[in-house]
């Protein structure tokens, strides 16, 4: 069960979900929610973090609306994977925003991980999505300052020491 916590942001208050999810739907409802709240309250970062990104939502239309009314000066997108050919294959909206927006996106590749390892997060600083269990797609949705520090240096020792950089924005041919 999830409860409802309004936080006043940059960009005015957010309703957020916080609690336990599980679902499929659910979780691609809620992530959906975060990148709208995330455009509405005008949060300067934003870490994504999954094995291979195949069930997320990235490539709908509503998901880059709300990337594309988010996206600007100052903001941070940090992108997170073992491998980004289900991105590419399923999410090609999502492709051509990155094209888009190279200079506010940084994707890292942990290429030798194990998929079970990476963790499977959308992070901003006022709110985050864990899931904890991928294949039941269970998980919690926290508002609480203690998980969010928490998941953010997790998130950061991936990306700086567990990761190189992956998922160009172009591919040049020779």
């Amino acid at each position: 069960m999830t409860d409802v916590v309004s936080i006043p942001q940059e960009g005015g208050p957010a309703e957020l979900p916080t609690g336990r999810f599980a679902g499929r739907e659910v979780f691609v409802e809620q992530l959906r929610a975060a990148f709208a709240m995330a455009a509405q309250a005008g949060w300067k970062e934003i870490i994504v973090s999954d094995a291979n990104f195949y069930d997320w939502p990235l490539g709908e239309r509503a998901v880059i609306d709300a990337l594309q009314a988010w996206a600007g000066g100052g903001r941070r997108f940090t992108m997170l994977a073992c491998t980004y050919d289900e991105v590419i294959r399923r999410h090609a909206r999502f492709v051509r925003w990155r094209a888009t927006w190279e200079h506010v996106i940084t994707c890292r590749r942990s290429a030798g991980a194990d998929p079970l390892e990476i963790p499977s997060v959308w992070w901003s600083p006022a709110w985050v999505l864990q899931r904890l269990d991928v294949a039941h797609c269970a998980g919690v949705m926290s508002t609480a300052p203690e998980r969010l520090v928490a998941v953010h240096e997790s998130l950061e020792e991936w990306v700086h020491n567990k990761s190189a950089p992956g998922f160009p924005s172009t591919t040049l041919g020779l």
